[in-house]
C-alpha cells in the first residue's frame, strides 16, 4: 500500500513538473490544442517582446500574431528560414509556423535590425 501512494505521488509530482513548467511569459501562450502564440507589438523603434526566450515543442504550431504601426518583415532563422510580411496597419495580424528540429530560433525584425524573440525548442 505504502509502495501504491509513493507511485502516484510521484506520477502527479511528475504531472505537476510537466504541466506547470509550460508558462513562457506574459507574452507567449499555449491554447488547449497545443498552439504556441508570441504577441509581438512593434510602435515606431520599440518591440515587445524585446529579445526575450520562450519555449516552443519540436513540431508545435507557433502562432506569431503581429501589431505594428508600420509595414515591415519578421524574418525566422529556422532551416528552412522563413520571412512574414506585415502590412503595419496596427491590426494584428498571424502568422503560423512550426520548427522541426530542437535548437534555438531567432526571430528578428528586418526592419528594425533588432532580436524578437528566441524560441527555444525542446
Amino acid at each position: 500500500m505504502l509502495r501504491t501512494r509513493a507511485v502516484a505521488a510521484g506520477i502527479l509530482l511528475t504531472l505537476a513538473v510537466l504541466t506547470g513548467g509550460c508558462a513562457s511569459g506574459p507574452d507567449s501562450s499555449s491554447d488547449s490544442e497545443g498552439v504556441a502564440t508570441v504577441e509581438i507589438a512593434i510602435s515606431g523603434d520599440e518591440i515587445t517582446p524585446n529579445g526575450e526566450e520562450r519555449a516552443v515543442a519540436v513540431g508545435q504550431e507557433v502562432d506569431l500574431v503581429v501589431t505594428a504601426d508600420a509595414p515591415g518583415e519578421i524574418h525566422v532563422h529556422s532551416d528552412p528560414e522563413q520571412e512574414f510580411a506585415y502590412e503595419g496597419t496596427g491590426d494584428p495580424e498571424t502568422f503560423s509556423m512550426s520548427i522541426d528540429r530542437p535548437g534555438q530560433v531567432e526571430v528578428e525584425s528586418h526592419t528594425l535590425d533588432r532580436l524578437i524573440v528566441k524560441l527555444v525548442v525542446s
